[in-house]
Protein backbone atom coordinates (compact mmCIF):
# COMPACT_ATOMS: atom_id res chain seq x y z
CA UNK A 1 0.00 0.00 0.00
CA UNK A 2 0.78 3.67 -0.78
CA UNK A 3 -1.75 5.58 1.18
CA UNK A 4 -5.03 4.84 3.38
CA UNK A 5 -7.12 7.88 5.30
CA UNK A 6 -8.25 6.96 8.31
CA UNK A 7 -12.47 7.75 8.18
CA UNK A 8 -15.06 8.46 10.88
CA UNK A 9 -16.96 5.05 9.18
CA UNK A 10 -14.09 2.87 9.33
CA UNK A 11 -13.51 3.55 13.15
CA UNK A 12 -17.44 3.00 13.83
CA UNK A 13 -16.67 -0.30 11.75
CA UNK A 14 -14.51 -1.67 14.22
CA UNK A 15 -16.49 -0.24 17.35
CA UNK A 16 -19.27 -2.51 15.68
CA UNK A 17 -21.65 0.46 15.24
CA UNK A 18 -21.53 0.20 11.12
CA UNK A 19 -23.52 -1.76 9.01
CA UNK A 20 -21.21 -3.38 6.50
CA UNK A 21 -18.75 -5.38 8.10
CA UNK A 22 -15.88 -7.54 6.71
CA UNK A 23 -15.38 -11.08 6.72
CA UNK A 24 -14.19 -12.50 9.78
CA UNK A 25 -11.25 -14.92 9.51
CA UNK A 26 -8.04 -16.85 10.43
CA UNK A 27 -5.55 -16.35 7.26
CA UNK A 28 -3.88 -13.68 8.98
CA UNK A 29 -2.58 -16.13 11.40
CA UNK A 30 -4.23 -15.00 14.20
CA UNK A 31 -5.97 -17.63 16.71
CA UNK A 32 -9.06 -16.08 16.51
CA UNK A 33 -11.23 -14.62 13.28
CA UNK A 34 -10.33 -11.44 13.13
CA UNK A 35 -10.01 -8.81 9.67
CA UNK A 36 -8.39 -5.80 8.59
CA UNK A 37 -9.57 -1.85 8.82
CA UNK A 38 -9.76 0.39 6.27
CA UNK A 39 -12.05 0.73 3.52
CA UNK A 40 -9.96 3.33 1.09
CA UNK A 41 -6.44 3.86 -0.25
CA UNK A 42 -4.28 3.28 -3.44
CA UNK A 43 -1.38 0.62 -3.48
CA UNK A 44 1.52 0.14 -6.05
CA UNK A 45 1.25 -3.59 -7.75
CA UNK A 46 4.63 -5.18 -7.05
CA UNK A 47 4.20 -8.63 -8.25
CA UNK A 48 1.01 -10.49 -10.10
CA UNK A 49 0.41 -13.85 -11.34
CA UNK A 50 0.91 -15.48 -14.45
CA UNK A 51 -2.85 -15.03 -15.26
CA UNK A 52 -3.18 -11.96 -14.98
CA UNK A 53 -3.68 -9.87 -18.09
CA UNK A 54 -4.91 -6.23 -16.57
CA UNK A 55 -2.17 -5.15 -14.91
CA UNK A 56 0.91 -5.40 -14.23
CA UNK A 57 4.37 -4.18 -12.05
CA UNK A 58 4.29 -0.38 -10.80
CA UNK A 59 0.70 -0.16 -11.48
CA UNK A 60 -1.59 2.38 -9.08
CA UNK A 61 -4.69 0.61 -8.06
CA UNK A 62 -7.66 1.13 -5.97
CA UNK A 63 -10.29 -1.24 -4.16
CA UNK A 64 -13.59 -1.80 -6.24
CA UNK A 65 -15.46 -2.46 -2.98
CA UNK A 66 -15.90 -1.75 0.38
CA UNK A 67 -14.82 -4.12 3.53
CA UNK A 68 -10.80 -5.23 1.80
CA UNK A 69 -8.70 -3.99 4.74
CA UNK A 70 -6.51 -0.95 3.44
CA UNK A 71 -4.91 -0.36 6.69
CA UNK A 72 -1.85 -2.87 6.07
CA UNK A 73 1.46 -2.26 4.12
CA UNK A 74 0.62 -5.26 1.55
CA UNK A 75 -2.06 -7.17 0.18
CA UNK A 76 -2.66 -9.88 -1.85
CA UNK A 77 -5.75 -9.72 -4.18
CA UNK A 78 -7.85 -10.88 -7.26
CA UNK A 79 -7.16 -8.33 -9.96
CA UNK A 80 -10.87 -8.12 -10.36
CA UNK A 81 -11.49 -6.53 -6.85
CA UNK A 82 -9.36 -3.65 -8.16
CA UNK A 83 -9.53 -0.60 -9.97
CA UNK A 84 -6.27 0.14 -11.72
CA UNK A 85 -5.68 3.95 -12.22
CA UNK A 86 -5.28 4.58 -16.14
CA UNK A 87 -3.19 7.07 -15.87
CA UNK A 88 -1.40 8.46 -12.72
CA UNK A 89 1.26 10.87 -14.50
CA UNK A 90 0.52 14.42 -12.02
CA UNK A 91 -0.97 12.51 -9.10
CA UNK A 92 0.39 11.46 -5.53
CA UNK A 93 -0.38 8.96 -3.57
CA UNK A 94 -2.39 11.05 -1.08
CA UNK A 95 -4.62 12.37 -3.93
CA UNK A 96 -5.56 8.78 -5.78
CA UNK A 97 -6.28 7.24 -1.69
CA UNK A 98 -8.49 10.12 -0.67
CA UNK A 99 -10.38 9.93 -3.94
CA UNK A 100 -12.58 7.17 -3.70
CA UNK A 101 -14.94 7.98 -0.49
CA UNK A 102 -15.19 11.83 0.08
CA UNK A 103 -14.65 13.37 -3.31
CA UNK A 104 -16.92 10.77 -4.84
CA UNK A 105 -19.88 11.49 -1.86
CA UNK A 106 -19.97 14.93 -2.85
CA UNK A 107 -19.68 14.19 -6.83
CA UNK A 108 -22.68 12.02 -6.69
CA UNK A 109 -24.86 13.54 -4.48
CA UNK A 110 -25.09 16.66 -6.44
CA UNK A 111 -25.36 15.18 -9.57
CA UNK A 112 -27.74 12.38 -8.34
CA UNK A 113 -30.51 14.72 -6.50
CA UNK A 114 -31.23 16.87 -8.39
CA UNK A 115 -31.88 18.43 -12.59
CA UNK A 116 -29.15 21.13 -13.03
CA UNK A 117 -29.47 23.44 -16.03
CA UNK A 118 -25.81 24.86 -15.67
CA UNK A 119 -26.48 28.03 -16.18
CA UNK A 120 -24.69 29.28 -13.50
CA UNK A 121 -27.31 30.67 -11.53
CA UNK A 122 -28.38 27.50 -9.21
CA UNK A 123 -27.41 27.06 -5.68
CA UNK A 124 -26.82 24.33 -3.15
CA UNK A 125 -26.53 24.79 0.32
CA UNK A 126 -24.11 22.34 2.96
CA UNK A 127 -23.18 21.63 6.49
CA UNK A 128 -19.93 20.12 7.28
CA UNK A 129 -18.48 22.64 5.03
CA UNK A 130 -14.89 22.37 6.28
CA UNK A 131 -15.37 18.30 6.00
CA UNK A 132 -13.83 16.40 3.37
CA UNK A 133 -17.21 16.17 1.64
CA UNK A 134 -18.15 19.60 1.81
CA UNK A 135 -14.39 20.80 0.31
CA UNK A 136 -15.02 18.78 -2.46
CA UNK A 137 -18.53 19.72 -2.88
CA UNK A 138 -17.36 23.16 -2.94
CA UNK A 139 -14.59 22.61 -6.05
CA UNK A 140 -16.41 20.16 -8.07
CA UNK A 141 -19.77 23.06 -7.57
CA UNK A 142 -17.59 25.83 -8.80
CA UNK A 143 -16.38 23.30 -11.66
CA UNK A 144 -20.30 23.28 -12.70
CA UNK A 145 -21.21 26.62 -12.25
CA UNK A 146 -23.46 25.89 -8.94
CA UNK A 147 -22.84 28.46 -6.42
CA UNK A 148 -22.89 27.57 -2.43
CA UNK A 149 -24.22 28.62 0.88
CA UNK A 150 -21.89 26.64 3.23
CA UNK A 151 -22.20 26.58 6.87
CA UNK A 152 -19.38 26.10 9.34
CA UNK A 153 -19.39 25.49 13.37
CA UNK A 154 -18.66 28.27 15.62
CA UNK A 155 -15.56 28.89 16.71
CA UNK A 156 -14.44 30.45 19.90
CA UNK A 157 -10.85 30.87 18.11
CA UNK A 158 -12.56 33.71 15.81
CA UNK A 159 -8.87 34.22 14.22
CA UNK A 160 -9.14 30.36 13.53
CA UNK A 161 -12.57 30.61 11.92
CA UNK A 162 -11.55 33.60 9.69
CA UNK A 163 -8.89 31.15 8.66
CA UNK A 164 -11.39 28.51 8.23
CA UNK A 165 -13.60 30.77 5.92
CA UNK A 166 -10.62 32.02 3.74
CA UNK A 167 -9.20 28.70 2.74
CA UNK A 168 -12.81 27.76 1.88
CA UNK A 169 -13.26 30.97 -0.20
CA UNK A 170 -10.04 30.01 -2.09
CA UNK A 171 -11.24 27.02 -2.92
CA UNK A 172 -14.41 28.74 -4.48
CA UNK A 173 -16.67 29.06 -1.86
CA UNK A 174 -19.82 31.75 -2.78
CA UNK A 175 -20.62 32.54 0.85
CA UNK A 176 -20.25 31.03 4.45
CA UNK A 177 -21.90 31.56 7.21
CA UNK A 178 -22.00 29.91 11.02
CA UNK A 179 -24.72 27.08 12.43
CA UNK A 180 -25.51 30.04 14.81
CA UNK A 181 -25.83 32.32 11.74
CA UNK A 182 -28.16 29.74 10.40
CA UNK A 183 -30.22 29.53 12.72
CA UNK A 184 -30.59 33.38 13.37
CA UNK A 185 -33.12 36.04 12.37
CA UNK A 186 -31.42 37.98 10.11
CA UNK A 187 -30.00 35.13 7.62
CA UNK A 188 -33.57 35.07 5.79
CA UNK A 189 -33.17 38.05 4.32
CA UNK A 190 -29.42 37.59 3.18
CA UNK A 191 -30.35 34.92 1.92
CA UNK A 192 -32.86 36.12 -0.42
CA UNK A 193 -30.95 38.82 -1.40
CA UNK A 194 -27.93 36.47 -2.48
CA UNK A 195 -30.38 34.27 -4.09
CA UNK A 196 -31.64 37.48 -6.14
CA UNK A 197 -34.72 37.77 -4.44
CA UNK A 198 -35.70 33.91 -4.25
CA UNK A 199 -35.87 33.43 -8.34
CA UNK A 200 -32.29 31.49 -8.08
CA UNK A 201 -33.23 27.95 -6.75
CA UNK A 202 -31.31 26.50 -4.08
CA UNK A 203 -31.83 23.34 -5.40
CA UNK A 204 -30.31 20.74 -2.96
CA UNK A 205 -28.94 20.52 0.93
CA UNK A 206 -26.18 18.58 1.90
CA UNK A 207 -26.48 17.51 5.44
CA UNK A 208 -24.02 15.58 7.90
CA UNK A 209 -25.11 17.23 11.24
CA UNK A 210 -28.78 16.51 11.75
CA UNK A 211 -30.45 17.86 14.59
CA UNK A 212 -31.43 21.76 14.41
CA UNK A 213 -28.88 22.77 12.26
CA UNK A 214 -30.47 20.08 9.50
CA UNK A 215 -33.44 21.54 10.34
CA UNK A 216 -32.92 24.97 9.76
CA UNK A 217 -30.72 24.22 6.59
CA UNK A 218 -34.24 22.23 4.96
CA UNK A 219 -36.14 25.74 5.36
CA UNK A 220 -34.07 27.71 2.93
CA UNK A 221 -34.27 24.82 -0.04
CA UNK A 222 -36.77 25.87 -3.11
CA UNK A 223 -39.92 24.30 -3.16
CA UNK A 224 -39.19 21.33 -5.06
CA UNK A 225 -35.44 20.91 -3.60
CA UNK A 226 -33.96 17.52 -1.76
CA UNK A 227 -32.07 17.55 1.14
CA UNK A 228 -29.67 14.33 1.39
CA UNK A 229 -28.53 13.38 4.47
CA UNK A 230 -24.99 11.39 4.44
CA UNK A 231 -23.69 11.45 8.16
CA UNK A 232 -25.17 12.84 11.70
CA UNK A 233 -22.31 14.44 13.56
CA UNK A 234 -24.65 15.99 16.04
CA UNK A 235 -26.20 12.30 16.76
CA UNK A 236 -29.56 14.22 17.16
CA UNK A 237 -32.71 13.38 14.82
CA UNK A 238 -33.63 15.40 12.03
CA UNK A 239 -37.09 17.10 12.64
CA UNK A 240 -39.28 17.98 9.75
CA UNK A 241 -42.37 20.28 10.16
CA UNK A 242 -45.05 19.13 7.84
CA UNK A 243 -45.24 22.38 5.86
CA UNK A 244 -42.05 21.39 4.16
CA UNK A 245 -43.74 18.44 2.44
CA UNK A 246 -46.95 19.46 2.47
CA UNK A 247 -46.46 23.21 1.07
CA UNK A 248 -43.19 23.17 -0.19
CA UNK A 249 -42.60 19.62 -1.97
CA UNK A 250 -39.22 18.95 -0.47
CA UNK A 251 -37.74 15.69 -0.68
CA UNK A 252 -35.62 13.86 2.11
CA UNK A 253 -32.99 11.02 0.96
CA UNK A 254 -30.05 9.57 2.62
CA UNK A 255 -26.62 8.59 0.90
CA UNK A 256 -24.18 6.00 1.69
CA UNK A 257 -21.31 5.85 -0.42
CA UNK A 258 -20.29 2.17 0.51
CA UNK A 259 -23.39 0.87 -0.89
CA UNK A 260 -23.13 3.37 -3.95
CA UNK A 261 -19.93 1.67 -4.45
CA UNK A 262 -20.50 -2.05 -4.25
CA UNK A 263 -23.40 -1.49 -6.28
CA UNK A 264 -22.21 0.39 -9.13
CA UNK A 265 -18.03 -0.26 -9.13
CA UNK A 266 -17.88 0.74 -13.35
CA UNK A 267 -19.49 4.17 -12.08
CA UNK A 268 -17.46 4.75 -9.04
CA UNK A 269 -14.83 4.33 -11.72
CA UNK A 270 -15.87 6.74 -14.15
CA UNK A 271 -16.27 9.24 -11.32
CA UNK A 272 -13.07 8.70 -9.83
CA UNK A 273 -11.45 9.42 -13.08
CA UNK A 274 -13.28 12.11 -13.80
CA UNK A 275 -12.33 13.66 -10.41
CA UNK A 276 -8.46 12.77 -10.75
CA UNK A 277 -8.96 14.40 -14.17
CA UNK A 278 -9.68 17.97 -12.55
CA UNK A 279 -6.95 17.27 -9.77
CA UNK A 280 -4.49 17.03 -12.80
CA UNK A 281 -5.82 20.34 -14.16
CA UNK A 282 -5.21 21.81 -10.68
CA UNK A 283 -9.34 22.39 -10.56
CA UNK A 284 -9.16 19.60 -7.16
CA UNK A 285 -7.09 20.74 -4.61
CA UNK A 286 -5.30 18.47 -2.13
CA UNK A 287 -7.48 18.04 1.53
CA UNK A 288 -5.78 19.19 4.76
CA UNK A 289 -4.22 16.07 6.23
CA UNK A 290 -1.99 14.66 9.23
CA UNK A 291 0.04 11.93 7.73
CA UNK A 292 1.31 8.87 10.08
CA UNK A 293 4.09 7.45 8.87
CA UNK A 294 4.01 3.47 8.97
CA UNK A 295 7.02 1.61 8.35
CA UNK A 296 8.28 -1.83 9.68
CA UNK A 297 9.88 -0.22 12.58
CA UNK A 298 6.28 2.15 13.33
CA UNK A 299 5.25 1.64 17.03
CA UNK A 300 2.26 0.53 17.34
CA UNK A 301 0.99 2.88 20.06
CA UNK A 302 1.51 5.33 17.27
CA UNK A 303 -1.10 4.07 15.01
CA UNK A 304 -3.65 3.21 17.58
CA UNK A 305 -2.83 6.91 18.24
CA UNK A 306 -3.44 8.33 14.92
CA UNK A 307 -6.95 6.13 14.81
CA UNK A 308 -8.04 6.68 17.95
CA UNK A 309 -7.71 10.78 17.15
CA UNK A 310 -9.83 10.24 14.26
CA UNK A 311 -13.59 10.86 15.71
CA UNK A 312 -12.03 14.11 17.63
CA UNK A 313 -13.39 17.50 16.64
CA UNK A 314 -11.56 20.35 15.34
CA UNK A 315 -8.69 18.18 13.62
CA UNK A 316 -6.09 20.11 11.51
CA UNK A 317 -6.79 17.35 8.99
CA UNK A 318 -8.53 13.98 7.52
CA UNK A 319 -5.49 10.76 9.03
CA UNK A 320 -4.23 9.27 6.42
CA UNK A 321 -1.26 6.24 6.88
CA UNK A 322 1.38 7.16 4.75
CA UNK A 323 3.37 3.70 4.04
CA UNK A 324 7.22 3.83 3.75
CA UNK A 325 10.42 1.78 3.98
CA UNK A 326 8.27 -1.23 3.07
CA UNK A 327 11.07 -2.69 0.97
CA UNK A 328 10.68 -7.06 0.82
Amino acid sequence: MLASPINPADVNQIQGVYPSKPDMNTLLGTTEAAAVGGNEGVGEVINVGSSVKGMQKGDWVIMKYTCMGTWRTHLSVDESQLHKIDDKSGLTPLQVGTVSVNPCTAYRMLLDFAKWDFRGDEWFIQNGANSGVGRAAIQLGKEWGFKSINVIRDRGDKAAEQKLKDELYDIGATKIITEEELQGKEIRDQIKDWTNGGREQIKVALNCVGGKPATAMAKYLSPGGTMVTYGAMSKQPLTLPASMLIFKDLAFAGFWVSRWSDKHPDLKKQTVDDILRLTRAGKFKDIPVEECSWGWKTDDEVLKKAVQGTLGGFRAGKGVFKFEDLEV
